[in-house]
């Protein structure tokens, strides 16, 4: 059986980390990912599509990704059925992410996005090799 997804798009929030009663982390998000095609005359059309995130991958999206970054994510895809708070049955589907991947470099995502570094402070952290410079490894 073969069940892998591959998303290429946009973080439309900031993600939260939570913990399950196991202290297990978690995170979840939607990602705005664009159509291959457009209709003559008419804006690209985005499908919003529900990521969940867990342990080590949990603390790194939502240590160094931010709303609106590029974002890129492998995973498979998994429904699971629930009842609401009216007591109808629901089925939710979603992408449960292996691994996530920065989709654009710094300097693009902090040209078109501002991030808070207050909230986040890893950003710091990294600093840009140009090309000419001595690298420490």
């Amino acid at each position: 059986m073969l069940n892998v997804v591959a998303l290429n798009g946009r973080l439309v929030a900031d993600p939260e980390l939570k913990s399950t009663g196991s202290d297990i982390s978690v995170t979840s998000f939607c990602l705005a990912v664009d159509r291959s095609y457009q209709r003559q005359g008419e804006d690209r059309q985005s499908d919003f599509i529900n990521v969940v995130c867990w342990r080590k991958t949990a603390e790194f999206v939502c240590d160094y990704f931010h709303k609106g970054q590029l974002v890129a994510v492998e995973g498979s895809l998994q429904t699971r059925k629930y009842t609401d708070r009216n007591g109808n049955n629901r089925t939710a589907t979603e992408v449960v992410a292996n691994t996530v991947h920065f989709a654009e470099s710094k300097k693009s995502s902090d040209q078109n996005f501002r991030v808070e570094t207050a909230k986040t402070n890893k950003t710091e952290d990294f600093v840009e090799v140009t090309g000419e410079e001595d690298l420490p490894f």
